[in-house]
């Protein structure tokens, strides 16, 4: 799938302790109905093959809806599900190794980056975006660094890919990202653990679209 910038727009980041009394296959869904842009795939403590065989279903459903699906950190899941991509920490392999391990395949690559030498270093590296963060903290990694305001927009402003910002955003804090030049959002719980998904979605995506114009 070609990369476009505006498949970052609402970038929805999968985490099963939200789920409840529908399947993360169901929630996803929900997510991509509601106008999710991209799905981020992320399994922290999952044997591999449990992994790849939910990687290979979850492209299956993305697809569908003409959305790309990116894998947490495991570059061979990646590879062997056919998803669309890969997103990696700084301690996590760099992005040209990640493009020499692809061959010829196209694999949209983005990185983490919380300072602009790293986020200059990934851009040399090849990295097709940035997530950038914990702008409002994170529930999910309760050590992450906050990330303030003005260091985002030195990121943005630093580099020519675009930035994705990512850390406790949601409907009632996203436009506290406006002026930023962040060019779309990553949420987690402000998605999984709504109570209607796929209205949250709606209203994340008008929300991030005011601000991106």
């Amino acid at each position: 799938m070609k990369f476009t910038e505006a498949m970052l727009r609402l970038y929805a980041v999968t985490d099963r302790s939200w789920v409840g009394d529908k399947t993360l296959d169901e929630q996803v869904e929900l997510a991509l109905k509601g106008g999710a842009t991209c799905v981020q795939l992320r399994e922290k403590n999952m044997a591999f093959e449990d992994f790849l065989a939910e990687a290979i279903r979850m492209k299956a459903l993305c697809s569908r809806y003409g959305v790309p699906l990116i894998i947490n950190d495991n570059v061979e899941v990646a590879l062997q599900s056919g998803a669309d991509g890969v997103h990696v920490g700084q301690e996590d392999m760099q992005a040209k190794d990640i493009r020499a391990m692809a061959g010829g395949e196209r694999l949209i690559i983005g990185v983490t980056a919380k300072t602009v030498e790293q986020a200059l270093c990934a851009q040399r590296a090849g990295a097709d975006y940035l997530g950038s963060g914990a702008v409002f903290g994170s529930t999910t990694k309760l050590n992450a660094r906050p990330l303030s305001k003005q260091e985002l927009s030195a990121i943005c402003h630093a580099v020519s890919i675009p930035v994705v910002a990512i850390g406790g955003i949601n409907r009632h804090n996203i436009l506290g990202l406006t002026d930023t030049d962040i060019r779309g959002v990553a949420v987690v719980s402000g998605i999984f653990a709504a109570q209607d998904i796929e209205r949250e979605c709606r209203m994340l995506l008008e929300l991030v679209e005011q601000m991106v114009q």
